[in-house]
């Protein structure tokens, strides 16, 4: 910690349950997802590490979730990297040319790499989701106090990831599984065997795109599970993902492991991780309660760059104007309208759902979203576009769409699975 400080407060973003901060790598300063699935540090954003000057590289392959195989990287030794008051003279990073592995265009803000846990060996790291701020503190100096609203769990490490054991249940039974704790996963809960969840009389799932990993990627079939347990905490009906075997192969190679814990569930929390005592604590937040929403149209969007626009703006001109007749002087408003040419994001199509009302209604991957219920689509967040197909089951949604040199414009209802 810089400056001999205690503690250090740094500012976060929380995108689609992702947790974004700045890092200064080398005197650059970049966005990180943090990233508690991870072990070390890795670079992926090409237009990025030109800006950066690495030191000490060497050649080397990389393999992680998802279908394909091993990826070319680089690892660099010795770089400098900031992050709030944490300073780490001497921090390796893996870097990725591969264009391909690229999250910006998922997340809609520009994503250039993920910090892993090695930021969080030498703190006591708390991530406040409710505030977006993360609080490190130095373990020398402070220790946690006794917290009688808090669920304290033990954290168990392989490979220096941290690992977690909850329960999941339904009527007829209850599992205890042991959960890889992954702030960079957006899901609630992956589980790798089925544990009699799924099924096909009456039909409790559907197959779906759950994610970009570092092979590829990664599908599976969403479910919803009756209950989690973490203590005295339950969450009920949660939206479960259970991915293809040929995506976690990597991840079958730690036998005991059953899953992974990700951000939606993560952020219904106040979450403290003490590596140094192999611990980590749940305080519940506002969230807690909030309904387990998920993607109920079928389209996944993505940012495919700028395009250059025309509006029209209309303003008033005010003048004055004295009369030679009168005493008094004349006001006249008069409307002027200005044309403004402006840059905005690019919304495509970059997987629609089998079955799913957008599908039904006719959107195919690569399609261009012109417009949503009127409204341009750059107008939009991005992720305030998945927002829109998360809530209000029966909510009708009309689209613009592009595809090719014509226009379409097609409405559809949101529609729950489950």
């Amino acid at each position: 910690m810089q400056n001999n400080k205690k503690k250090s407060r740094i500012p976060f973003r929380l995108v689609n349950n992702l947790p974004i901060v700045e890092v200064e790598i080398n005197g650059s300063t970049l966005s990180f997802i943090l990233d508690t699935g991870v072990r070390s540090s890795i670079l992926f954003s090409l237009e990025a590490s030109d800006s950066v000057q690495f030191r000490n590289t060497s050649p080397l392959f990389l393999q992680g979730l998802g279908a394909g195989g091993t990826i070319e990287a680089l690892k660099s030794l010795n770089n400098k990297v900031k992050v709030g008051d944490a300073m780490d003279w001497n921090h390796s990073i893996y870097i990725i040319f591969d264009s391909s592995l690229n999250f910006s265009p998922r997340m809609g803000i520009p994503i250039h790499g993920i910090l892993g846990n090695e930021f969080f060996q030498n703190f006591i790291v708390k991530i406040n989701y409710s505030s977006q701020f993360i609080t490190i503190y130095d373990p020398k100096k402070y220790s946690l106090k006794s917290c009688k609203k808090c669920e304290d769990l033990p954290l168990n490490f392989v490979g220096s990831k941290p690992y977690i054991s909850l329960k999941v249940a339904s009527q007829e039974k209850e599992e205890e599984v042991k959960l890889l704790v992954d702030s960079g996963s957006s899901d609630v809960i992956w589980l790798f065997d089925d544990y009699d969840f799924i099924k096909e009389t009456p039909k409790n799932y559907f197959k779906d795109f759950l994610g970009l990993g570092l092979s590829g990627n990664i599908f599976g079939k969403r479910a919803r599970i009756p209950d989690l347990i973490l203590g005295n905490y339950h969450l009920k009906e949660v939206n479960t993902s259970f991915p293809e075997e040929i995506a976690i192969m990597k991840a079958r190679y730690y036998e005991d492991r059953d899953g992974s814990l990700g951000g939606g569930f993560l952020s219904r929390f106040t979450v403290t991780f003490d590596y140094g005592n192999k611990l980590v604590r749940f305080k519940k937040n506002s969230k807690f309660n909030d309904p387990f929403n998920y993607n109920m149209s079928g389209i996944t969007l993505e940012h495919d760059g700028m395009e250059l626009v025309k509006e029209k703006q209309q303003s008033p001109v005010f003048s004055d104007r004295a009369n030679q007749f009168d005493n008094f002087t004349r006001n006249s408003v008069s409307i002027t309208t200005e044309i403004h040419f402006s840059l905005v994001p690019k919304y495509v199509v970059a997987e629609v759902r089998e079955g799913s009302p957008a599908a039904l209604a006719g959107i195919e991957k690569g399609d261009e979203v012109i417009s949503i219920n009127g409204k341009p689509s750059y107008q939009y967040e991005l992720y305030q576009l998945i927002e829109m197909f998360s809530t209000d089951e029966g909510k009708r949604i009309y689209i613009e769409f592009k595809r090719g040199l014509y226009t379409n414009r097609v409405k559809f209802y949101l529609k729950s699975v489950f």
